[in-house]
């Protein structure tokens, strides 16, 4: 019988054997029945913990991840905070999105990395702030403020990726949302398409990842 694929990578924990009852007198046959069924159980435990240890360990965990990025551009009004849209999922495993809310199925401390492509318009300096809502409260201390210097020439505006990280808590069904706000409207986050001279593939407006860090504890 084929397993399906996903059953046939599970790492299935080993049970302990039930032991048979030791005669009263020393038996042959009791002693090397018993050898025989540890020996099975020690193998089973070895083959079992070879899957974390080994230098190929990691082969069947199956931590929650999530990657994925946007290919619309974002604008925005000066001073109004927006929300980042998300529309590709390029990697999941329980963690999912819905236009700009990206939901955990599991509880744990997540790593949340994203990066924007920035470009500006405008003939001055402007700002850029980003922050992180969870569960549609703000994150304290989660915001960066980021300096945008003026475009170079008026068919050349300013370009820059902007990017971090951060370490969350977060309870199963929990989400994030990433905030953003600038002063002046002539500041976008922007898809390019691919272009030559060289050759070059499209660049994403939003890229952000969710990743499972660690079990929550008491």
């Amino acid at each position: 019988m084929t397993l399906p694929l996903e059953r046939s990578f599970a790492l299935i924990p080993p049970n302990a054997p039930r032991l048979p009852a030791a005669p009263v007198e020393y038996d042959q046959r009791y002693v090397d029945a018993l050898t025989g069924i540890l020996r099975q159980y020690f193998n089973t435990i070895d083959n079992f913990t070879q899957a974390f240890s080994s230098n190929t360990g990691g082969a069947f965990l199956r931590m929650p991840y999530g990657a994925f990025s946007s290919n619309q551009t974002q604008t925005t009004t000066a001073n109004t905070a927006t929300l980042m849209t998300l529309n590709t999922t390029d990697f999941t495993n329980n963690v999912s999105i819905a236009s700009s809310k990206i939901t955990v199925a599991n509880s744990g401390i997540y790593n949340l990395q994203f990066s924007i492509q920035a470009q500006s318009t405008d003939v001055a300096p402007q700002d850029i702030f980003i922050w992180l809502k969870q569960n549609g409260t703000d994150i304290t201390g989660s915001t960066g403020k980021i300096g945008i210097p003026a475009r170079k020439t008026p068919a050349d505006p300013f370009h820059s990726i902007i990017g971090w990280n951060y370490f969350v808590s977060m309870a199963a069904n929990d989400y994030i949302e990433i905030y953003w706000s600038t002063t002046s409207a002539n500041v976008s986050i922007q898809f390019y398409a691919a272009s030559g001279t060289p050759t070059k593939p499209s660049t994403q407006s939003v890229v952000a990842t969710m990743t499972f860090v660690s079990a929550l504890f008491p």
